[in-house]
């Protein structure tokens, strides 16, 4: 896409309304919204019920007491003067905006069919770009997250899905996150990640079902990890309550306790009950190893699913991620991966 390319030393100005703005945008994009919730919603619905005229006067009464404010915002947002300008389907919003902004001197670029082209260019983007993807598996508090971050800092290429997500997939996974962005910013975040990354080279995400928490995996990227190599990484069950353990220890009884219930159905009333038990008395070995057994048998089903072109099943016997991590770099130079 000619704009996102141009972009690169320009300030890109959304200048769709707050609510628009916060289902998604651009990444790195700053909100400067022509009209507010309510007044986008007043302009709509007179030129669907009125006429278009009358909703065109309407949006100058609005706009025109604003555009010396209009002008410093972008001046105190872009000091080199060099912006991008979009609304959602590049029509009068971004036009009149663009105009002004080019009268007063700056240098302006705006992006041809709007946010709702962006859209339409990420989603294609990760059905038809060629992009290699090495899967990193392993059972819940193998430590695969950890593994990601050691490798990225010994210079793979790494898309952190868990962290684009802001959770760890589990019904543990919301615990000490920020708040899930909406699915549709998690695609845009997850392009802009995957649009700086060298397509020579290989790109490790995690193993995943198709939902992290609240978010929903783009399709075409999903095809592309299920048909990927799996270095499934196996780790001794003792090892992960370990991780597992220090991992969440410092979280509230009560937490823990209301992450558990949302599997209450899929563990069964026996090992509920016994888990729900040890963790009230603060028996968190227990509880974690109750916990654990159930999840590895679902992510053993959830990856069965999987049509992965070459699975590999490395085994470590450490709690050191760092050590994985160089190993796995070898082992995937080893394999040609």
């Amino acid at each position: 896409m000619d704009f996102l390319d141009e972009a690169d030393g320009r300030v890109i100005l959304d200048v769709r309304t707050p609510a628009e703005f916060a289902q998604g945008h651009i990444p790195g994009a700053r909100n400067m919204p022509l009209f507010s919730n309510e007044e986008r919603a007043e302009i709509g619905t007179l030129y669907k019920q009125v006429s278009k005229e009358n909703a065109f006067r309407r949006g100058l009464e609005v706009v025109g007491p604003r555009l010396t404010e209009y002008i410093e915002k972008a001046a105190q947002y872009a000091p080199g003067n060099k912006v991008g300008v979009h609304c959602w389907r590049g029509g009068q919003r971004s036009s009149s905006i663009a105009q002004l902004l080019a009268y007063s001197g700056f240098d302006v670029s705006v992006l041809e069919g709007g946010y709702k082209a962006f859209r339409n260019f990420v989603l294609c983007a990760f059905k038809e770009w060629d992009y290699r993807i090495v899967v990193l598996g392993g059972k819940t508090g193998s430590g695969k997250t950890e593994i990601l971050h050691h490798l990225r800092s010994e210079g793979e290429q790494v898309l952190d899905l868990e962290g684009l997500a802001r959770h760890k997939g589990s019904a543990f996974g919301a615990l000490g996150q920020d708040p899930q962005p909406s699915v549709e910013h998690f695609e845009n975040e997850l392009f802009s990640e995957l649009k700086q990354m060298d397509f020579s080279r290989r790109i490790w995400v995690e193993n995943e079902s198709r939902s992290i928490g609240k978010i929903f995996i783009p399709q075409g990227f999903w095809d592309n990890m299920k048909s990927s190599p799996l270095i499934h990484i196996e780790v001794p069950f003792h090892i992960r309550v370990e991780r597992l353990m220090n991992d969440y220890a410092s979280f509230p009884k009560e937490q823990l306790l209301a992450s558990l219930r949302k599997i209450e159905r899929r563990m069964g009333p026996q090992n509920m009950k016994a888990a729900k038990e040890a963790c009230e008395t603060g028996d968190l070995k227990t509880a974690t190893e109750l916990a654990l057994k159930y999840y590895d048998k679902a992510y053993l089903m959830a990856t069965a699913k999987g049509n992965f072109s070459r699975e590999f099943h490395p085994a470590f016997d450490t709690i050191n991620s760092r050590e994985i991590a160089l190993a796995l770099i070898q082992f995937a130079n080893e394999h040609e991966l």
